[in-house]
């Protein structure tokens, strides 16, 4: 068991390659040191010689897991299984709805009876075989599991001198034949005939069952399992369990846990799957990414870094205009409001580089449609949404403005929220807030710093084609705005005017060749010791009017200063990066 900070458990059942048949929890060798920072662990270990029957294992693991919810029953107990371990989890479920189980099944083998791998073919073709090639029985089988090839894969995905990987691959190339030569000693034919069957028992008797499963489910899905049909696997469960969710993880083979770059933490942030107590906090319950984890969602998003080459600006107190963000805060609270993009374009500059350059992780507050949805529909898949709760994102709510505030956090709040960023041609820069306001109060409460800021650009990176308007003329696309609302959690009912549109839909973009990105944050604006000013609805508005004023006052002048950037163009960028190198520093504007 390793402690974890967390105080509850996961009880972890791994399987090796092969379909789970050898139950040495190798899986957990690649996750436990992550998991361990926030889980206490354990893990079931299943010897090859073990005889025991699947019912007498499930009784095994629900013994240990009444145990653990006899000591903390207000805290969930996590059962994690790939492969045979997800039929055992589930059984263990079914046979305690009352207890409060998180369950996550990676290629659960309830689809067993669709593999090919079944003990009527595999069990003759390993008597049949002569003793020395029965380890090649082995490496077939390995290698539909996905485990050398994805180990080639990811040694040269690092990009290593030529000697260097040549290195790196002799030596999995020799720990995988020599683990293959070890096992093939002792999984004679009448221990493979043992564990499929038991893969076969377990699978029959976990589909049995499903209908009293009532824990939560997250099931993680590979799209080239050559071992069982997973991906389809998940579908049918999601149909069949009443909390259920899925990822797919579309290049991966049957062995994910093994697979280089897969890291459970952060799959469990972005489902919002990890808890403490009975529900889930956005606040509380949220693990912030290691470097590497920042790394991992950070590159797939570079090029818009490298398109735009953002020019970053902030105050000081001295009321100077530096190009870096050393005018930021360090402490925290601090709220930071300003102009949403088209589509939120600004978003992956702006958090990186608070990440990178002053290591600040922004909490974005976001639209509640990347958490919920009312119904399946015409809506993208919550997964689309994983980074952005990977990286903090919470929705929406006074509950979680109080509990970021009170955890000193730099919050990202847009008043102008999806209104702004899905705007209408010829309003690029125009802000749509609310009448009212909807944060100063809240601020004051914890003497939170309040930091407005504007960011431009948008209309160098696309031209807007058609937008709500338009598409609201053309028949199909507007059934398709109303099905869409209808599929989204509702906001700010009780507003007027056009922030109160909330319509979802899809503008078309033409793009453009990149321009660049320019943000500017204003002074921060100090609200500590005004909380009982601040009480006062007639000065919260003024506070809130005079934010508002600086958020446009930062948007004119970035707009009035990009007219003299040389290198606005990417063109003139590539040039001089070509000249200087492309790690440099792009000049911009005088200051």
């Amino acid at each position: 068991m390793v402690e974890g900070r967390g105080g509850f458990h996961l009880c972890l059942w791994t399987a090796q390659p092969t379909l789970g048949v050898d139950g040495v929890g190798l899986g957990l060798l690649l996750q436990h040191q992550r998991l361990g920072q926030i889980f206490d662990i354990w893990c079931l270990h299943i010897p090859l010689t073990d005889r025991t029957s699947f019912p007498d294992l499930v009784k095994l693991v629900e013994s240990t897991v009444r145990l653990e919810h006899s000591r903390t029953p207000n805290r969930p107990i996590y059962l994690v299984g790939e492969s045979f371990g997800g039929c055992l989890a589930l059984a263990v479920a079914a046979r305690n709805p009352d207890i409060d189980l998180m369950l996550i099944l990676a290629n659960p083998a309830t689809s067993f009876s669709k593999s090919a791998l079944q003990p009527e073919t595999l069990v003759p073709l390993s008597t049949m075989m002569p003793e020395q090639l029965r380890s090649s029985l082995l490496y077939m089988l390995s290698l539909l599991s996905g485990a050398p090839v994805k180990m080639m894969t990811s040694a040269a995905g690092k990009r290593l001198p030529l000697d260097q990987l040549i290195t790196e691959i002799s030596q999995d190339t020799v720990a995988m034949s020599s683990y293959l030569s070890v096992l093939s000693d002792i999984l004679t034919a009448e221990t493979l005939r043992w564990k499929l069957n038991m893969l076969k028992s377990a699978a029959g008797f976990a589909n049995s069952r499903l209908h009293a499963v009532k824990a939560q489910t997250l099931i993680l899905a590979s799209g080239q399992d050559q071992l069982l049909p997973s991906r389809e696997e998940a579908e049918r469960l999601r149909q069949v369990l009443p909390k259920c969710e899925i990822r797919v993880f579309s290049d991966s083979g049957h062995a994910l846990f093994l697979e280089d770059g897969f890291n459970l933490v952060s799959i469990l942030t972005g489902a919002s799957f990890y808890r403490r107590g009975g529900r889930h906090d956005y606040v509380l319950d949220y693990v912030p990414p290691t470097p590497s984890e920042f790394q991992r969602v950070y590159e797939p998003q570079r090029w818009i870094e490298t398109a735009t080459n953002p020019v970053m600006l902030s105050t000081l107190e001295s009321g100077k205009i530096v190009r870096s963000l050393a005018g930021i805060p360090s402490e925290g609270p601090v709220l930071y409001v300003g102009y949403h993009m088209m589509l939120g374009f600004e978003l992956v500059p702006l958090v990186s580089r608070f990440w990178m350059e002053r290591n600040i992780l922004l909490r974005g507050i976001a639209h509640p449609m990347m958490f919920t949805k009312l119904r399946e529909g015409r809506l993208p898949a919550l997964s689309a949404f994983d980074t952005f709760r990977i990286m903090g994102a919470v929705p929406v709510s006074a509950a979680n403005f109080y509990r970021l505030f009170s955890s000193k956090s730099h919050v990202l709040l847009y008043p102008g929220g999806m209104r702004e960023a899905l705007h209408r041609k010829g309003e690029e820069y125009k802000l749509f807030w609310p009448e009212q306001s909807e944060f100063v109060r809240m601020a004051a409460k914890f003497g939170a710093k309040i930091v407005p800021f504007g960011s431009v650009g948008e209309d160098d990176v696309g031209q807007l084609l058609l937008d709500y308007n338009d598409l609201r003329n053309i028949p199909y696309f507007k059934n398709s705005i109303e099905e869409l609302t209808e599929e989204a959690v509702k906001l700010r009912n009780e507003a007027v005017g056009e922030v109160a549109n909330q319509d979802v839909h899809l503008p078309i973009i033409l793009p453009k060749v990149p321009g660049r990105f320019y943000y500017l944050f204003g002074k921060p604006i100090e609200t500590q010791g005004r909380k009982q000013e601040l009480k006062s609805r007639e000065k919260a508005q003024e506070l809130y009017i005079e934010v508002k004023a600086e958020v446009e006052k930062c948007l004119g002048y970035l707009k009035e200063k990009r007219e003299n950037d040389g290198y606005r163009n990417i063109f003139a960028r590539l040039a001089y990066q070509a000249r200087h190198g492309f790690d440099c520093e792009v000049p911009t504007f005088d200051i």
